[in-house]
């Protein structure tokens, strides 16, 4: 029989952040000013006729939870929540904690606490030498997939240690 021989290496990496960032408005700034400045040096490329960006969101969510108190502290209730962008998650959040229906059915009075709030935006990048590859943000860490040459990993590394962010 045939051997299955490698055509490629793939790989991936992450930057576990000694801490975990501050909120969404943090992450939304660093990933607008990545869009704006393009600091890895990515190229626009073509696929199926279409001119793609260099460096474009392919995925984008939001999570939280609200919890329900009672009187005496006893969490009562949650609803948890997950939005495919920002503003849909501040305006979703925001319903839920004016809703009195729900507060009522529940027991107890809703909080919303960010400091638990998840968050994952995923790019998807075009080197200059033609791979395709995509770093991903979560609160606590930064990944870089589907790369071979270890250049792109070298290029995003070095932006991330201009980001005091991403420390």
């Amino acid at each position: 029989m045939a051997d299955f021989v490698s055509k490629s290496v793939v790989k991936s990496a992450e930057r576990v952040l000694a801490t975990p960032l501050a909120g969404k408005a943090v992450l939304n700034t660093i990933i607008g000013n990545i869009l704006v400045d393009n600091p890895w040096g990515c190229t626009s490329y073509i696929s199926g006729g279409d001119t793609l960006p260099a460096v474009a969101k392919s995925s984008e969510y939001y999570t939280g939870t609200v919890i329900y108190e009672n009187n005496d502290g006893k969490q009562v209730g949650r609803i948890s929540v997950r939005s495919p962008a920002s503003g849909a998650f501040d305006t979703t959040i925001a319903s839920i904690l004016a809703n009195s229906a729900i507060e009522t059915a529940m027991g107890g009075t809703p909080s919303h606490d960010s400091s638990e709030d998840g968050f994952n935006i995923t790019l998807k990048c075009h080197a200059e030498n033609g791979e395709l590859y995509n770093v991903s943000f979560k609160r606590d860490k930064v990944s870089i997939s589907s790369y071979e040459s270890d250049s792109i990993l070298t290029t995003v590394e070095t932006w991330a240690d201009t980001v005091g962010e991403l420390a």
